[in-house]
């Protein structure tokens, strides 16, 4: 931190209110990572801009988006889609984080439960985990049998294949993070009063099954890399830089006018 030398820009942003939130919100002092968050913040307003663009584009022209999430725990799949969010119409979108099955679901198709809750005209729909549950969690953690991992990674493909075929836009998000990072957050979790509903027995055992769940995400990228919707793989170790890196991803893949008055 001593070592950080201070740009002419660098103090008139910290001399701003943002500015001097960011620096004293948290000891020890660190003026990098002040300056840092402050134009996090700025960019993150003007890529926010740019979503409400998006949005308004999807909504005029009746068009479907589909945008998953996925990633080991506790890599910030949550806290990204709450920024993609946080300033768009909340009428025509809608964040999705489905419980386990219930008894009802479990004899049906896979991917019924997920088909439900679809977009309609107009609308975004935000997969917080999705149907890749059973190419990773479900195998890892012995909730499905290997038939059943076996039948859906034979399947994906052409589901999605289907989706996209319908006229629906899907993007495919993977947010990646190294073992000390994601137990450095767990750490944090169970210390903070406020986050410790987080932790689930699935988080729980993440470390230790941390190379099982590498070699079940790698066959699902190998499986996959074929399909009509690729993987976008986002290093995610930096929260702020992974939200901005998703956004950006975002509004790459749907080519949404962008000269659309809002």
């Amino acid at each position: 931190m001593h070592d950080y030398k201070l740009t002419e820009e660098d103090v008139k942003i910290l001399n701003t209110n943002k500015g001097l939130t960011a620096l004293f919100s948290k000891e020890p002092y660190n003026l990098e990572k002040a300056v840092r968050y402050v134009n996090y913040e700025k960019k993150l307003k003007k890529l926010q801009v740019e979503l409400v663009r998006l949005q308004s584009w999807a909504i005029k022209e009746g068009e479907r988006i589909i945008v998953i999430f996925e990633g080991r725990d506790a890599a910030g799949k949550g806290g990204a889609i709450r920024r993609i969010t946080e300033r768009i119409n909340p009428r025509h979108f809608r964040i999705v984080a489905l419980p386990k099955p219930t008894e009802d679901e479990q004899t049906q198709w896979y991917f019924q439960r997920y088909v439900k809750q679809f977009p309609k005209a107009g609308e975004m729909v935000f997969f917080d985990r999705s149907w890749y549950n059973r190419a990773v969690v479900e195998p890892v953690n012995g909730f499905c049998t290997n038939e059943e991992y076996e039948t859906f990674m034979n399947q994906v493909n052409n589901f999605e294949k289907m989706i996209t075929e319908s006229g629906i836009r899907l993007v495919k998000i993977y947010m990646s993070i190294s073992k000390k990072e994601q137990a450095k957050r767990f750490e944090e979790i169970r210390n903070n009063p406020l986050k410790q509903w987080k932790m689930t027995p699935v988080d729980e055992k993440a470390q230790e099954l941390w190379d099982v769940y590498t070699e079940y995400k790698n066959r699902m990228f190998e499986k996959t890399k074929n399909g009509v919707a690729s993987w976008k793989i986002i290093k995610a170790n930096r929260k702020t830089t992974a939200r901005v890196d998703a956004i950006n991803h975002i509004l790459k893949s749907i080519p949404y006018d962008k000269d659309l008055i809002v």
